[in-house]
């Protein structure tokens, strides 16, 4: 069977690319054509885009580039419908992603899947009507969203097991090298790590890795700090922020850095999952223009309690979210100094990490999300 999939950024990448191989080993004459990255390609089929060349984040960068998101979104369209495939897998991304699917409905009878739900639960609910016509199935990574479409909304969508838990653990399971191996490989000297996990776009890392690192400075005597460069981020950008600090970088390989970090200051996103996921203590945060007014508009639009995953699998604040007015190099730092080792809320994180791993189950997420596709364009 054909499959058109969409992603706009590496989490999407990463998880596309376990999808398509969980397709392929059910699918023997799988063929993929996406917009996508670099672990996408490396399983297989035609990568029509880079999804570099889409991800556009924050209201300026967005509206510098209009044009570029307007033909990107034009192509796909049209590149859509004329290789008509038996089913369109779309991946989070919904600004660009409810837009094809509106277009992909109205024009043709192609199913339209959608793999790790938008998250319309925090913001623009209103969404979901646009999900209702245009979605045909969700497959949701996130155990409280069953209830959030069913039991709120009437939508009746998969929840397939989470990715993240999926990936960590194979990761896990096949990790040989030892911490001594790890530091030799990448220079690094016997100092415990602090991880600095600063997001995988450009526009994330300048908000937030200025802070991170003036907040962690006040530990490097003690601890090493080394920042898990993104995918398609260049060092010549990181160095902007960097030259004036002891920090050295470990390239695509966050899941090793996090096997040998003893505390980690993270921006919020998927990376919070996978770091609670290999039970690093970590700080949450997250910069934003006017912290105060965005404060203010947090505590009466946001619609949940919390922003990073952890919390709200565990629907309990387990590990600290530092945002908007909290977001702040002194509060960066208390909370760092409360989770390293001998900290006072060191080991009540870790215990909170696995009543969220239990609430996570123990699904293969691709696995399981692969069957169900299979099985309803079978039928």
């Amino acid at each position: 069977m054909k499959y058109y999939i969409i992603v706009g950024e590496a989490s999407g990448d990463l998880h596309a690319s376990h999808l398509m191989q969980a397709l392929s080993d059910r699918d023997p004459d799988a063929d993929f054509r996406f917009l996508g990255g670099d672990l996408m390609t490396g399983v297989g089929g035609t990568r029509v885009r880079h999804y570099r060349d889409m991800a556009y984040m924050g209201f300026i960068p967005v509206l510098l580039h209009l044009r570029t998101i307007s033909k990107n979104m034009k192509m796909c369209k049209r590149d859509v419908l004329r290789w008509n495939p038996d089913a369109l897998i779309l991946v989070d991304y919904p600004g660009f992603n409810l837009d094809i699917a509106k277009y992909v409905h109205r024009h043709s009878d192609i199913p339209v899947y959608y793999y790790i739900s938008p998250k319309i639960w925090a913001w623009k609910e209103y969404r979901i009507k646009n999900i209702k016509r245009d979605v045909d199935e969700m497959f949701s990574i996130l155990p409280f969203e069953k209830d959030f479409y069913e039991g709120k909304h009437h939508y009746p969508i998969h929840y397939v097991g989470n990715p993240t838990a999926t990936e960590v653990q194979e990761f896990q399971a096949d990790y040989k090298e030892t911490p001594q191996q790890f530091r030799e490989r990448h220079n690094l000297d016997e100092r415990p790590i602090i991880a600095l996990l600063a997001g995988s776009r450009k526009q994330e890392i300048k908000d937030n890795l200025p802070t991170m690192l003036r907040a962690a400075d006040e530990f490097s005597h003690d601890y090493q700090l080394v920042l898990a460069g993104a995918p398609g981020i260049d060092h010549n950008y990181y160095d902007t922020f960097t030259r004036d600090y002891p920090v050295r970088i470990v390239d695509n390989e966050t899941f090793a850095l996090l096997m040998n970090t003893s505390a980690a200051l993270v921006t919020s996103g998927t990376a919070t999952l996978e770091t609670a996921l290999f039970r690093v203590p970590q700080v949450v945060c997250y910069e934003t223009p006017l912290p105060t007014f965005i404060g203010y508009m947090r505590k009466k639009v946001i619609k949940v309690p919390y922003i990073s995953l952890v919390n709200l699998i565990a629907n309990a604040e387990v590990v600290p979210e530092l945002v908007a007015d909290t977001f702040s190099e002194a509060n960066l730092r208390e909370h760092l100094r409360a989770i390293l080792p001998g900290g006072a809320g060191r080991q009540t994180m870790l215990d909170g990490y696995e009543r969220m791993a239990q609430v996570l189950g123990h699904n293969n997420a691709p696995n399981e999300a692969a069957r169900i596709m299979l099985s309803l364009l079978k039928s």
